[in-house]
């Protein structure tokens, strides 16, 4: 382990993302795989869910698994929250650090980088 912070996660953060909309962060192994400068976040790092397993689940249930599922800084303009941003789970499945943080992982971590996302 590299570093440790604390993380704000979706708004129903209990058990494994299953469908778009569900408010859950995904839990498992995955890829950090894309990234992006524009977005309405401070930053965002893609986690590669939905895997093979996950589309095969949600087919299986008749639902859209979403995605776009992202490690990323606070929104655009309210950076001064800082750290006490993870007072509370607020993202739409997503996986929320402060600025800071964020620039230290983005450092850290070249595309093609696991992640073990863990209950």
């Amino acid at each position: 382990m590299l570093a440790s912070y604390d993380i704000a996660l979706g708004s129903a953060p209990e058990g494994h993302k299953q469908r778009e909309g569900d408010g859950r962060t995904p839990e498992g192994r995955y890829l950090l795989d894309w990234r992006s400068n524009d977005s309405d976040y401070y930053r965002a790092i893609h986690i590669s869910y939905p895997d093979a397993e996950d589309r095969r689940n949600a087919r299986v249930a008749g639902v859209n698994p979403g995605g776009r599922i992202m490690i990323h800084g606070l929104p655009n303009g309210l950076g001064e929250i800082g750290r006490d941003h993870a007072k509370g789970d607020w993202t739409n499945g997503c996986i929320a650090v402060s600025n800071a943080e964020l620039d230290e992982i983005w450092e850290l971590t070249p595309l093609g980088t696991p992640i073990e996302i863990l209950p």
